[in-house]
């Protein structure tokens, strides 16, 4: 099926050559591709450049929202695909945009389901069940709200849409790699909530990393997900441990 809207595939890297060109292949139905990269000491860059509908801009990592912005500023069509380095789009999912875009009372925005993949295997409950962002969008009608720093937050004017097939999401190679990232999450939500005047609360701070791991692992269902429900409900956990910990050095 030929798609009739030109689309622009957003992506935003650091150190991402293990999964940059089969990210680029995913963006096959996209006539432009944008990497923002902040500027890797791998072989992202080279070998992204390598693609011809590929424009690399590089810009000095100060959040996740401005990278995203930046590469939504950066695109020439009104229709973007933006993914991350850790995401596949597979065939059915593919044919659902095309099917979708080609519509003529088409939505502003679309938000994707996606399937969670920790160390290779799927995970199918500890609050991935309900996993969804916006994946496709016209970017004349959505913005990256300014103030967060992590866990972006798309605002849409006008109508939303949810497609049916899911988007695969190789999130973690291995229990480290994701404690690392946790990690780093907690110390740019921390940041954040600084930024706004947020007070630090040794309350707050324990009430709200044992809440965390109850409800991941419990109410979320993580336990029915084995070791490894238990292993995501700790490091989203510690996440939470991390942001409070952050602003309480920050005061």
């Amino acid at each position: 099926m030929e798609l009739k809207e030109k689309i622009t595939g957003l992506i935003i890297t650091f150190n991402e050559e293990k999964n940059i060109q089969e990210i680029i292949d995913n963006f096959s139905i996209c006539d432009e591709i944008i990497v923002v990269d902040s500027f890797s000491s791998d072989q992202t860059v080279e070998i992204a450049k390598q693609n011809l509908k590929v424009k690399v801009i590089q810009h000095r990592f100060e959040d996740f929202t401005k990278q995203r912005n930046i590469a939504l500023d950066a695109a020439t069509n009104d229709w973007v695909l933006f993914l991350d380095g850790d995401e596949r789009i597979p065939t059915d999912l593919q044919k659902e945009i095309i099917a979708e875009l080609n519509k003529s009372d088409k939505k502003e925005a679309y938000y994707f389901y996606r399937k969670f993949y920790f160390a290779g295997k799927p995970i199918h409950f500890s609050g991935t069940q309900n996993d969804k962002n916006f994946r496709l969008f016209r970017r004349s009608k959505c913005r990256y709200v300014a103030d967060k720093k992590v866990h972006e937050t798309l605002i849409v004017k006008g109508t939303t849409g949810i497609l049916k097939n899911k988007l695969l999401h190789y999130s973690f190679d291995n229990f480290e790699q994701f404690k690392k990232k946790m990690l780093y999450y907690g110390l740019l939500k921390g940041s954040e909530l600084a930024d706004k005047g947020k007070k630090y609360s040794i309350i707050t701070h324990w009430s709200k990393v044992a809440f965390k791991f109850v409800k991941t692992y419990f109410l979320k269902l993580g336990f029915l997900d084995g070791f490894d429900g238990l292993k995501i409900s700790y490091l989203q956990s510690l996440y939470v441990n991390e942001t409070y910990r952050k602003l309480k050095n920050s005061k």
